[in-house]
């Protein structure tokens, strides 16, 4: 289907791909990004860890799930637990695929891997990141949430719904 691929346009965060379709005149643009990780976790009191911090490209405050990319040769397991560390301060020593879904597949290349993390502790001396504030809430509390559209995070909406069809938290 398609044909020659070329990289336009390329930072240290994204490459912009052009890709020539069934010998079409006009390329196809597309992103090229690092995958994602989510992170459900939740504590021994069936507490389920959210963060919010400001986010520029929306100019506002967001609730969301621990999340970040994975670094080049980093598996998404370990990525998944590093950024549950940095974002939340908690360390996940059971850590469960909950799958692999595709971000935007009309224009990102990407994956996103998502998990649940149960029974995380909490690490001894950790340091919160600036900007970034921990909340702790009950399943419900987090169905709340949603409801009101305070946790409106399309990618870790879907992160929840796994973590709720396969029986990890429950709704």
């Amino acid at each position: 289907m398609s044909g020659e691929t070329t990289v336009p346009f390329s930072t240290p965060w994204f490459d912009i791909l052009a890709t020539r379709i069934n010998d079409s005149e006009a390329p196809y643009y597309y992103l090229r990004l690092p995958d994602y990780v989510t992170v459900v976790a939740t504590t021994s009191r069936n507490s389920v860890l959210l963060v919010r911090q400001y986010r520029p490209a929306v100019e506002g405050h967001v609730l969301e799930l621990p999340s970040g990319t994975v670094d080049p040769g980093e598996l998404p397991a370990d990525a998944a637990r590093r950024e549950l560390a940095e974002e939340t301060g908690y360390h996940a020593p059971d850590l469960a695929l909950l799958g692999s879904l595709l971000p935007d597949c009309g224009r990102l290349s990407n994956k996103l891997w998502c998990y649940h993390a149960r029974g995380v502790v909490p690490l001894a001396g950790w340091k919160p990141e600036d900007g970034i504030e921990v909340v702790e809430c009950s399943p419900a509390e987090l169905i709340e949430y949603i409801r009101r559209g305070e946790f409106n995070h399309a990618l870790n909406l879907a992160a929840v719904l796994l973590s709720l069809l396969q029986g990890h938290i429950a709704g």
